[in-house]
């Protein structure tokens, strides 16, 4: 949950893209990051895979005006709006984009290149979708309520069971998933609004502490049965995350649609 999802900076900086506010190589090396290659195969006019810089200004030629993130989860279809087979492609990925401004979204596989760990290359594959608005997505403000509740639940929650990881134990574990997590990078990019990225870190902060509830290394609680017990405990505060996390993706566009920009 900490770790940023590769929808989510394909979202982020396609939108700066789309808005000029970066050039096309900038965007593509961003959304990149440590990877190998993106490539993106299936997009309207093209018979086989193009690089990810070709793919962002082909988008645009047809129309493309934004882009939104969907972090969907069994049971969640967050941020999707169809049809069946593209929701269930996303679903199995647990991240897609969907274009805004034509009936498109792009779902990543993610390939392991060289030896395990060392080289990833994606490919980004181009599906039509159901011009709809997005599951359960919820406004910025909203998302930022709802976070502050969440983290004082997980708080309490991990108490009640034992666990450490509202002590110091667990806020180590935390600032190290986030030193890993942002050693070079940009939270978001060029164009959102300072709300966002607090709502951004806010969601990354509390998928962190999830992530360390349900590590069997921290806590009182180390049997699968106790763990399990912290996931189901914790499962409504990982939505509320995740929900957060894309409504700071798809600000952008939310208030571009409400004629907020």
């Amino acid at each position: 949950m900490l770790s940023e999802p590769r929808a989510g900076r394909l979202t982020a900086w396609g939108n700066a893209l789309l808005a000029g506010l970066v050039s096309p190589d900038d965007a593509a090396l961003a959304v990149v990051g440590e990877d190998a290659v993106h490539r993106v195969e299936g997009l309207p006019g093209e018979s086989s895979p193009v690089g990810l810089t070709l793919a962002l200004g082909r988008l645009r030629t047809l129309g493309v005006t934004g882009l939104r993130v969907a972090l969907p989860a069994p049971g969640h279809p967050l941020g999707l709006s169809g049809p069946p087979e593209f929701n269930a492609r996303a679903l199995e990925a647990e991240e897609a984009v969907v274009c805004h401004g034509a009936a498109l979204g792009l779902v990543p596989d993610v390939y392991e290149a060289g030896p395990v760990g060392v080289q990833v290359e994606v490919v980004w594959r181009v599906l039509p979708v159901r011009e709809a608005p997005p599951a359960d997505v919820p406004s910025l403000g909203e998302a930022e309520r709802e976070l502050a509740e969440a983290l004082r639940e997980a708080t309490q929650t991990l108490t009640r069971l034992d666990v450490a990881g509202s002590g110091p134990v667990a806020e180590a574990a935390i600032d190290a998933y986030r030193a890993r997590a942002e050693r070079g990078r940009e939270v978001l990019a060029p164009g959102y609004p300072p709300r966002a990225v607090r709502v951004l870190e806010l969601a990354q902060r509390v998928g962190a502490l999830i992530a360390v509830a349900t590590e069997s290394g921290h806590g009182g609680a180390v049997s699968s049965s106790e763990i399990s017990a912290r996931r189901e405990a914790l499962r409504p505060v990982e939505r509320t995350a995740r929900r957060a996390q894309v409504a700071a993706y798809n600000s952008v566009v939310e208030e571009r649609e409400r004629g907020v920009r």
